[in-house]
């Protein structure tokens, strides 16, 4: 995908004039670097004294290091999957390659490359990951817990490769701070777990080339930082690595400056990409897990390092962490609201650890767990590791005494109700900063879950990049659990990161303190001449979700649509659609009561236009039903949908 000029027109109007000077500082910078490329300041004598304490890795469970063990054996025989694409070349990877498209980046100055064009360059994503360097911290993780070299040399071989074919400024890995930042954390957390190891200081402090390359990885991220309308996970990715190798790698005359700025960076946006309830700002759940994993990595840099932290850095990681706690279903999922790219700050688990139940004991080990949060019984490596270096503190800031249902600020509700029924009523704002750039037109969309299973579902993400249909789907308002006036989305976009009017919400009601029955009820103006109000009844002696739907103002078309999860079943007759599914062995089902007022259709993996799939990661989908009800509003009433749930075995 290249982007039009009109693209570029829409972007620049939805900046302000301090963000539009410093991106053209940002452009000027980046031609007088074309032509000079300053060598990194010789260094002598340099240390790694950010080891872990003794006896940590001993702390590590035994099926988490079991877990670790067999995807590091599955890397060393040059197996991995990115995005849904399975590689087998990992024992000697082409840093360049796209194996989805097949398509090699071009070399070059990094600025010219053309990386959001799939077809110069190939799916821009499927490149980066794999040079975020999170494999080689799963290799060296798996060193630490064994001992075995074989994994540490492969490291090595790794490093030394990526950075002979990627040097200062050249090609597609030095385009994007995200990556850089990201980079540069794993190279911290692949010095401090390969410690033990005889080669670990030739590779890192004893080796000029590794030198270099951290040098100009801080020298970049200090010129061009996301700036004004970018300013959300990106920016944290930026400053949390930058401050950890500060940290870390203090080899240079610039590391004390590097840190200090770095470090009040991370507080300042962590603070402004955060509502005071602890919600993220973007309102997309996987960014709120991103940037909770990188904010509490930076802290244990600094403990280790004996940099002293504001207190707001802790109070804002701690607000994260309840809120995490307070979301989640019982089976610690949270929801799925928003983007989502399956982005993480620091990799050191194999395939099968809960990252959500990960996090929380993260947070336990490091602010106490309140006595409302869900067990965790999972286990993982990256707990152990992070809480050896963290100094625990006491909590200076008050914690909800019980479980909060409702985020004010974040316009997110958690309906909870008998059986594990969970619902998440959306009546938040439009995403973060003026260009929303990773928000869905999902304006009172819900969520259904029951016993941890997607019943009404949010389909997911897909992609961001080389497929704009997709894209569109998939963030778009008949993309959702809500409904559609006239064909068009609630918000309207100006590309694929890109909102350039966003529908503007408010919750009316909000009612979970009732024993029987818990209620929420919102309003937004996405559609002008017209306001769509939503109300949402949760009772548990009858099991039964119930959604009245209204719209106020002329007679529009509407479609309501309802996305089933893909372990769903529908069996639609008329506006009946009794659902199935199994659940641990168990037959479970459910009957769907659509609007009568509405025609219905059931629509499966539908390509022209796109309808009907589900998403589970970024790079995946899979067929999945959704329930479209198409008609006309009238003035005069409501659509009511009325979803109840059978007992165990279908009864």
């Amino acid at each position: 995908m290249t982007m039009s000029a009109g693209w570029y027109l829409r972007r620049l109007s939805r900046m302000g004039p301090q963000e539009v000077a410093g991106r053209v500082g940002d452009a000027v910078r980046r031609r007088r670097w074309r032509s000079a490329l300053p060598a990194g300041p010789g260094v002598t004598g340099a240390r790694f004294t950010a080891v872990l304490p003794a006896g940590t890795i001993a702390a590590v469970p035994p099926d988490a290091v079991k877990r670790l063990v067999a995807d590091a054996d599955r890397l060393m025989d040059g197996h991995a999957e990115f995005f849904g694409v399975v590689r087998d070349d990992l024992t000697d990877p082409d840093w360049w390659f796209d194996p989805k498209t097949g398509r090699r980046a071009p070399a070059g100055y990094a600025f010219d490359v053309p990386y959001r064009s799939e077809d110069a360059v190939g799916d821009i994503k499927q490149i980066w990951e794999p040079s975020r360097h999170q494999y080689l911290t799963q290799l060296a993780a798996a060193y630490a817990v064994t001992e075995d070299e074989r994994y540490a040399e492969r490291v090595a071989e790794h490093l030394r490769s990526w950075w002979e074919a990627n040097p200062p400024l050249r090609g597609v890995h030095w385009i994007s701070g995200i990556e850089l930042g990201i980079r540069l954390l794993s190279w911290v957390w692949i010095r401090r777990l390969l410690d033990g190891w005889s080669g670990a200081a030739g590779l890192f402090e004893d080796n000029p080339v590794a030198v270099n390359q951290i040098w100009h990885h801080q020298r970049w991220l200090a010129a061009f930082p996301s700036r004004g309308s970018s300013a959300n996970n990106h920016v944290i990715a930026e400053s949390a690595g930058q401050f950890a190798a500060a940290c870390a790698f203090d080899w240079f005359p610039a590391s004390e400056r590097w840190r200090a700025d770095a470090l009040r960076s991370l507080d300042r946006h962590l603070r402004g990409n955060t509502y005071l309830s602890g919600i993220n700002r973007e309102l997309a759940t996987e960014y709120h897990g991103l940037v909770l994993e990188l904010g509490l990595a930076a802290v244990a840099e600094a403990d280790a390092a004996d940099v002293p932290v504001p207190v707001s850095v802790r109070l804002v990681l701690l607000r994260m962490t309840d809120a995490l706690a307070a979301i989640v279903d019982n089976r610690l999922r949270p929801p799925r609201q928003g983007d989502a790219d399956d982005g993480h700050g620091l990799v050191v688990d194999g395939a099968g650890t809960d990252r959500w139940g990960s996090l929380l004991a993260t947070g336990d080990a490091v602010f106490g767990r309140l006595p409302w949060w869900p067990r965790v019984t999972g286990t993982d490596v990256r707990t152990p590791l992070l809480a050896a270096l963290v100094t625990p503190t006491e909590p200076s800031a008050r914690r909800p005494a019980e479980r909060p249902a409702h985020f004010a600020d974040a316009g997110m509700t958690i309906l909870r109700g008998p059986e594990e029924i969970w619902c998440r009523c959306d009546g938040g704002p439009h995403g973060f900063l003026s260009i929303a750039a990773h928000a869905h037109a999902d304006a009172l969309s819900v969520e259904v879950r029951h016993d941890g299973v997607d019943v009404l579902a949010d389909p997911g993400t897909y992609c961001y990049h080389g497929q704009p249909e997709w894209r569109q789907y998939f963030r778009s308002t008949l993309g959702h659990n809500t409904l559609q006036l006239d064909g068009g989305d609630q918000s309207v976009s100006g590309g694929p990161f890109l909102w350039t009017r966003h529908a503007e919400t408010r919750v009316l009601s909000v009612d979970t303190s009732v024993e029987d029955t818990a209620a929420w009820s919102a309003e937004h103006d996405g559609y002008e001449g017209s306001v769509h109000r939503r109300r949402v009844e949760l009772t548990g002696a009858r099991r039964e979700l119930r959604v009245i739907d209204e719209v106020r103002g002329p007679r529009r078309a509407v479609r309501l649509a309802f996305h089933l999860g893909p372990a769903i079943t529908a069996d639609l007759e008329g506006n009946r659609a009794r659902l199935t599914w199994t659940k641990d062995g168990e037959d479970r089902s459910a009957v769907l009561e659509l609007p009568g007022q509405l025609s219905w259709q059931a629509h499966r993996a539908e390509t022209d236009p796109v309808l009907g799939w589900y998403s589970a990661g970024f790079g995946r989908r899979e067929p999945a039903t959704t329930l479209v009800g198409s008609g006309f509003t009238d003035g005069t009433g409501g659509f009511t949908t009325v979803l109840g749930f059978r007992g165990q075995g279908g009864t």
